[in-house]
């Protein structure tokens, strides 16, 4: 039986070194929060901060949120600290879900950081995400996302970094994102190669929400599984346009219930009101509906 897909379809960056933020983040409608170790955190309050953040974990509360920590770059004098806490405390089983890497550029950086929990006694349910936001992230995302297929290096998910790609390239982040639409549909084909999710960049206005929608919308049709957010009021919409449609839910659901029934065991093809349906449609209807239902189980 294939595993229950795990919603991701709204996940918010929260400041590491703001306590109330993070004690709001347990009562928000996302799917994930992502504690910020790094950009958010001015470098003299960084230690102050990674304390702050294991008191958090372990305080625990996060309820079905799945909680990623982004420590600051491997080549920054906080990495080594930063792994090192988040490994103690989930050897201690007050760890966050998983560990966001920066500025990930080879599969061999994923390695390093990986071979470094295990041997640091980080438990296999600590898993690593890898940021996307280099041109040569882009040229390697396929690779970066093929290392998921060797559990030992516990990746699950891309995040891109459409800013830091915008800083990096030139390109203008404009309506529709032109300048930008090949690497990101590159880096979906890349994650789904590895078997892995992966989640668009951030949208800076969030004053902005028709802009925002559409962009969710957007993002969702070139095959991304969530966003991520930069404030709570971006939620909502974000969880709508991630979440499949009624009309989409009521097709998959007929369409396994067709291909359930007994005289259409041995076929792999099926008519459907005038539509051709193969089992690999019968496969996504199933995902479809295992994901809706695990979003209506929270309420």
């Amino acid at each position: 039986m294939s595993p229950v897909p795990r919603p991701r379809r709204s996940v918010l960056y929260m400041p590491g070194a703001n306590a109330r933020a993070l004690e709001k983040a347990r009562s928000l409608a996302c799917d994930g929060i992502i504690i910020d170790l790094e950009d958010a955190v001015a470098p003299e309050a960084k230690p102050d901060a990674r304390v702050l953040v294991a008191q958090a974990l372990e305080a625990g509360g996060f309820g079905h949120r799945e909680v990623v920590v982004r420590v600051n770059g491997t080549d920054t004098p906080w990495f080594e600290d930063d792994l090192a806490a988040l490994a103690r405390a989930a050897a201690k089983g007050a760890g966050p879900d998983a560990v966001l890497i920066p500025k990930v550029a080879t599969p061999e950086a994923l390695f390093v950081v990986a071979r470094r929990l295990d041997a640091l006694g980080a438990p296999a349910s600590l898993k690593l995400w890898a940021m996307i936001e280099t041109p040569l992230a882009v040229l390697k995302a396929g690779e970066i996302a093929l290392a998921a297929r060797d559990p030992a290096i516990r990746l699950t998910a891309l995040v891109l970094g459409t800013n830091d790609l915008s800083k990096e390239t030139g390109a203008r982040i404009v309506p529709g994102r032109a300048p930008m639409l090949g690497w990101l549909s590159h880096c979906v084909l890349a994650a789904r190669a590895g078997g892995i999710d992966v989640l668009d960049g951030v949208w800076n206005g969030f004053r902005d929400m028709e802009g925002f929608t559409r962009e969710c919308h957007e993002a969702a049709e070139l095959g991304f599984d969530g966003k991520t957010l930069i404030h709570p009021t971006q939620i909502e919409p974000c969880n709508a346009a991630f979440t499949p449609p009624e009309e989409a839910v009521a097709e998959a659901r007929r369409v396994i219930e067709l291909f359930d029934r007994p005289e259409n065991a041995a076929k792999g093809v099926l008519q459907i009101e005038g539509r051709m349906y193969e089992r690999m449609h019968a496969d996504i209807a199933r995902k479809t509906v295992a994901l809706v239902e695990t979003i209506a189980a929270r309420g």
